[in-house]
């Protein structure tokens, strides 16, 4: 399949989703490499969506490690009990933060980060990595996020 991506910056949020996820599905289709799908999934977020940071963290040494991202530079390690990422790890489900700012404990990997979702995907009863997304904007992130993103997350546990 030739890597495109065709998103329409006209339509509403819940029609971008609509209209991403099954590209980024045939995208990954019959690539097996497990960094290669996730590497052209966050490109696909953060092309279709312009989202200020797309990366994910691995459930890797007994922490949360950086693993494939799009945006600035980021924090290398988290701890399962810090931050936003640490807490979707620990309760084991997504975390939508209007204003990063007012959540205890969040780590700043950048001072322009103003809003955040955590997402995780979960297999085998074990938190396999969290999708993390943040905005530049105060209160960016919505149900409709959250929505499609939990959707996203299935077809990244398919891959395990």
């Amino acid at each position: 399949m030739a890597e495109s991506l065709i998103v329409d910056q006209n339509l509403s949020k819940e029609e971008k989703y609509k209209s991403l996820l099954p590209q980024i599905e045939a995208l990954t289709t019959g690539e097996t490499d497990l960094i290669a799908n996730i590497s052209n999934l966050v490109a696909a977020l953060k092309q279709g969506f312009g989202f200020f940071w797309v990366g994910v963290y691995f459930n890797k040494e007994g922490q949360l490690v950086l693993g494939p991202f799009q945006g600035p530079i980021a924090c290398t390690r988290i701890p399962y009990h810090k931050g936003v990422c640490g807490a979707c790890y620990t309760r084991r489900e997504t975390i939508l933060v209007p204003d990063v700012e007012a959540f205890p404990g969040h780590i700043a990997c950048s001072s322009d980060s103003k809003s955040e979702i955590v997402v995780p995907v979960i297999k085998d009863d074990e938190v396999k990595l969290v999708l993390d997304v943040d905005s530049d904007k105060l209160n960016d992130f919505d149900e409709v996020d959250q929505k499609y993103l939990e959707q996203l997350m299935k077809l990244v546990e398919s891959w395990y």
